[in-house]
């Protein structure tokens, strides 16, 4: 399954969120990677990474990750993921190879679209 990353039509507010689905790894990250640049170069700083449908996370894919974090703090801008929470039924993958690469406490972490749109709602801990 390739990666597939859609920016939402319109805003939320100041947010623009890119929907991730597939599988991040050697071959696939560069389009996510490509994405997260597109959106910088259009203004767009405060991105959210809808990653609740990435069935598959290697270390590509959380490299890009961490240099989307990268890029977003140096335009001053702000990045939150999605991950689905432990609740649900397998909790996210994504979310347990951050945990397990301990860089998890890197991102602000959101269960859901609504959530990280919302500039009142806290993360969810690490």
């Amino acid at each position: 399954m390739a990666v597939t990353v859609e920016v939402a039509f319109g805003q939320y507010g100041e947010w623009v969120v890119l929907q991730v689905a597939g599988e991040l790894d050697l071959v696939t990250s560069p389009v996510l990677r490509q994405r997260v640049h597109d959106a910088v170069a259009d203004g767009r700083h405060h991105v959210v990474l809808d990653l609740s449908d990435v069935v598959f996370c290697d270390s590509s894919g959380v490299g890009v990750l961490i240099a989307t974090r990268r890029l977003i703090r140096s335009c001053q801008g702000r990045l939150r993921l999605i991950l689905p929470g432990r609740s649900s039924e397998d909790g996210s993958h994504v979310d347990r190879v951050l945990a397990a690469l301990g860089v998890r406490r890197l991102f602000d972490v959101y269960p859901d679209v609504t959530a990280a749109v919302d500039d009142e709602a806290r993360p969810l801990s690490a």
